[in-house]
């Protein structure tokens, strides 16, 4: 039997912002590699860390129980009060469970669904560089515009200066998306510097989408969050991903004033409907019982860090120390050239040894990889020592 094709007579049927939308640089990539035969990935945001058992035990429960109809549009009760009661315990701030807290399919369908719930087609959107590169799409998937603002030569830090111009030049400018820990940097902000951007944003009357979904894995200081000084301004997002090793969970929130919430609960009601029940119970005790389950997980990427870090330095890499999150972001060294996509390439054709291109991440990302040591110990080791062996017989 034939496998269907598309009528000829509705070829041309595909939405045109989607065809010309690349695929986001990260997945792209990784599919390009992922065939090769014993290649060893550091591509994804993928913790190498099986969910804890308490959490797995509260999911068998619910199904046990037989939790299996629809959940309230807007997350469960229970698990929204949980996300309250962390988020009050975590950064100090108070979120109504009824109105100011959405549950959704992950961190990254809350990111779809502010785009499409608040903005409108020519909006721009100010993204500081480099970035996570699913912001791009999503973006631009409104309908709005990308304005970058590339950090490079601030040691990936939005400054002050740079913002105050980006403002005064896109002075209609409806919102900015920052995300800290950084995604790929893993660079973090100081309470003080949170502060005077604060102070900024508020000046200009323009929405902060604060993505703060590695805010458990900072190493060496409590999380600041901007929902704290501003939070008329803000939606906050985060969820159980990172924090709890629950990638495949798709289990994320947004919270942020009531009123700009119900219509961006509208969008994920009309995609989505609900989020899956037994994710639900496994977050609700996540929330509840798991306040120390990142902390074992932040310990073991500190010390990873470390030796990647000394690894990569002793081959004439350069990089920005990561504060948080589990990626490394580091400059490809001049003998090699400045092209990231090509680098990355014989990396995992040769090296067999995968990683990410920094123009996948926008403006500043250029010339650069980044390497996601959410991996385990022995594999980390036998991919330095395969990229080591890999540039020795380059040069």
């Amino acid at each position: 039997m034939d496998m269907p094709k598309l009528a000829p007579e509705i070829s041309g049927i595909v939405s045109q912002t989607i065809k010309n939308m690349p695929m986001s640089g990260i997945r792209g990539f990784d599919n390009k590699i992922s065939t090769i035969p014993g290649i060893l990935k550091l591509t994804l945001g993928e913790p190498d860390f099986n969910v804890p058992d308490h959490i797995k035990e509260a999911a068998i429960q619910g199904i046990k129980d037989n939790d299996s109809h629809y959940a309230a549009s807007n997350g469960k009760l229970e698990l929204r009060q949980a996300i309250a009661k962390r988020l009050k315990e975590s950064r100090g701030v108070d979120y109504d469970p009824n109105g100011e807290i959405l549950v959704t399919n992950g961190a990254t369908e809350g990111l779809g669904d502010i785009m499409l719930g608040a903005l409108n087609p020519g909006d721009e959107v100010l993204v500081p560089t480099p970035a996570f590169s699913l912001y791009f799409s999503v973006i631009r998937m409104a309908g709005a515009k990308v304005v970058q603002l590339d950090t490079f030569k601030n040691g990936f830090e939005l400054t002050t200066d740079q913002l105050k111009k980006a403002l005064d030049e896109h002075p209609n400018a409806k919102m900015i998306l920052m995300n800290y820990p950084s995604n790929p940097t893993g660079r973090v902000y100081s309470k003080e510097k949170i502060k005077e951007l604060a102070e900024l944003f508020k000046q200009h009357h323009i929405l902060v989408v604060a993505d703060e979904i590695y805010s458990d894995l900072e190493y060496n200081q409590k999380h600041s969050s901007l929902a704290s000084l501003i939070p008329g301004q803000v939606l906050l997002v985060s969820g159980v991903s990172k924090s709890f090793a629950m990638t495949g969970w798709r289990i994320g929130f947004i919270a942020g004033p009531a009123e700009l919430l119900a219509e961006i609960t509208k969008v994920h009601s009309f995609l989505t409907i609900a989020v899956n029940d037994i994710a639900q119970d496994a977050a609700i005790e996540a929330y509840e019982h798991g306040q120390d389950d990142p902390l074992k997980f932040k310990a073991a990427y500190e010390k990873r860090r470390d030796f990647i870090m000394g690894k990569l330095k002793e081959m004439g890499f350069e990089m920005a120390t990561p504060e948080g999150a589990f990626y490394i972001f580091a400059k490809i060294p001049a003998k090699f050239g400045k092209d990231d996509e090509k680098f990355a390439l014989a990396l995992a054709q040769k090296a067999k040894v995968g990683v990410v291109p920094g123009s996948a991440f926008g403006d500043g990302g250029q010339g650069y990889i980044r390497i996601s040591y959410a991996a385990s110990d022995e594999k980390l080791a036998q991919a330095m020592a395969q990229i080591k062996e890999h540039l020795s017989e380059l040069q």
